[in-house]
């Protein structure tokens, strides 16, 4: 088999963060597989196919591009930030070991990419400087139950946490949820950043204490970075810089 497969991921948003790796995957590939608006990124060109499709078919995307790669083709799969956090190398992987025995013979590789939880940290300081969890707060694929109890043993194991996909339109609910969690949890005022688009035009963030924080903070752009309890502000005449120190 000639065709291969590159699961790469393209950053947070600015384009100067996708890495030259990932851009050679591109130049050389002949098809790009990936969510519409990530598909969208990528420049057209002559000989370089695209294929988006909704963020629900994640098998069936990954199926297509093996199904490609087998036919000789040289398929780039691209999720947003890195594509092994919450996104779409772990569907390759799922649906390489349910597919034909042939597709174990491709070349497949995962390049790796800044993640939106990593550049929103960057923004505002070093709030993962010591420990840190990632939850994905999105139900869609594993009950609310196991996000509750993920969330209660963080919150005890006293974590940072940075939260995926904390509010959208359809389940407005569950971010809500998760701050009476905290809040029961935590049972203190420790910070929490609300980083919205990071790396874009459109980028906001917004520290403010867990007693004060509201649902309406978050949406599905939005990355929830949780400090600890050791974690601190230092006021400067630009802004806040949140973070936790490496010691305890």
């Amino acid at each position: 088999m000639n065709g291969w497969v590159v699961i790469a991921g393209l950053g947070p948003g600015n384009e100067a963060m996708v890495t030259p790796e990932v851009r050679d995957a591109l130049d050389a590939a002949t098809d790009v597989v990936g969510y519409i608006p990530y598909v969208a990124r990528v420049a057209p060109r002559e000989g370089l196919v695209l294929h988006a499709s909704d963020n629900r078919v994640e098998l069936d995307r990954s199926r297509h591009a093996l199904e490609m790669a087998a036919a000789g083709k040289r398929v780039v799969v691209v999720s947003s930030g890195d594509p092994g956090v919450f996104a779409m190398a772990s569907a390759v992987f799922e649906a390489l070991e349910a597919g034909p025995a042939d597709w174990r013979a491709l070349e497949i590789r995962v390049l790796p990419g800044i993640t939106a939880m990593l550049a929103a940290a960057a923004a505002a300081g070093a709030p993962l400087g010591h420990d840190f969890c990632t939850i994905n707060l999105s139900d869609n694929l594993k009950p609310w139950a196991l996000i509750e109890k993920r969330l209660r043993l963080a919150a005890q194991a006293d974590f940072a946490m940075a939260f995926y996909n904390p509010r959208s339109k359809s389940r407005p609910e569950g971010f809500a949820r998760t701050l009476d969690i905290l809040r029961d949890a935590c049972r203190d005022a420790r910070p929490i950043l609300f980083a919205r688009a990071v790396s874009t035009p459109e980028q906001s963030l917004r520290i403010v204490p867990l007693t004060e924080a509201t649902p309406e903070m978050a949406d599905m752009r939005t990355m929830v970075i949780v400090g600890s309890s050791t974690t601190r502000i230092i006021d400067t005449p630009r802004g806040p810089i949140l973070y936790t120190p490496r010691s305890v």
